[in-house]
C-alpha cells in the first residue's frame, strides 16, 4: 500500500536519486513533445552529475527497442544502462539492488513513458516507502492525452509532480553555494 503524506518532505539533495527511464532509439520521432523532453532530461541528468548526485539508467528491452538516444547517452557519461523488460524498474532485481544500495529515500523520475513505464516505477517506488518526484517537462509519451493522464494519476496517488527548475532549486535552496555556482549555467539553460 502506498504511504500517503499529506505534505512530502521537501527534496534534499543527500536523500534524492535520479532515475532515466527508456529514453530509446526506437521512440525517436514518435513521442509527443520529444525535443522538450531531451533538453529537460539532458538538463537534469548534467545537473545530477555536476553535483555528484546518483543517476540510474534503465533500457526496455534494448534489443527490441534500441540503446539510450546518444544526446542522453553523452550526458549520463560512462554510467551503463539497466536492462529490464518489466514496465515498472522496480520489477528488475538489479535495478532494486542498484536503488537499495543507492541509500537514498527520494526518488526523481524522467523518461518515457508517463503512463507507463514511469507510472508503474513511481507506484512501485511508493510502495516501498520511497517518495517519488516526477519531473514533469522531462517525461513524455507517443500521445499527449497519454502523458497527461499518467501525471493526473500519479499526482493523485501522492507523487510530486515538478519540473526539472523546481527539483534543482529545491535541492540547492540557496544562491551562495558552490554547488549554485557549479549548475548556475544550466539553471539558465531553457
Amino acid at each position: 500500500m502506498i504511504p500517503f503524506h499529506a505534505v512530502p518532505d521537501r527534496l534534499e539533495k543527500h536523500r534524492t536519486a535520479l532515475v532515466v527511464v527508456d529514453i530509446q532509439e526506437r521512440f525517436r520521432g514518435l513521442i509527443h513533445d520529444q525535443d522538450r523532453l531531451l533538453r529537460s532530461s539532458n538538463r537534469l541528468i548534467r545537473a545530477y552529475r555536476e553535483l555528484d548526485l546518483p543517476v540510474l539508467v534503465t533500457e526496455h528491452y534494448s534489443r527490441g527497442l534500441g540503446v539510450t538516444m546518444p544526446e542522453v547517452r553523452a550526458a549520463l557519461g560512462g554510467i551503463d544502462p539497466i536492462e529490464k523488460i518489466h514496465f515498472s524498474c522496480d520489477g528488475n532485481p538489479e535495478f532494486r539492488q542498484a536503488i537499495d544500495g543507492l541509500n537514498r529515500d527520494q526518488i526523481i523520475i524522467c523518461g518515457i513513458e508517463t503512463h507507463v513505464c514511469i507510472y508503474q516505477t513511481a507506484r512501485d517506488l511508493m510502495d516501498r516507502g520511497k517518495q517519488v518526484a516526477i519531473a514533469a517537462d522531462a517525461v513524455s509519451s507517443q500521445k499527449a492525452t497519454d502523458r497527461q493522464i499518467g501525471l493526473e494519476h500519479m499526482r493523485r496517488i501522492g507523487v510530486q509532480v515538478m519540473n526539472v527548475e523546481m527539483i534543482l532549486f529545491e535541492i540547492l535552496r540557496e544562491a551562495k553555494t558552490a554547488d549554485f555556482k557549479a549548475i548556475a549555467p544550466l539553471l539558465k539553460d531553457s
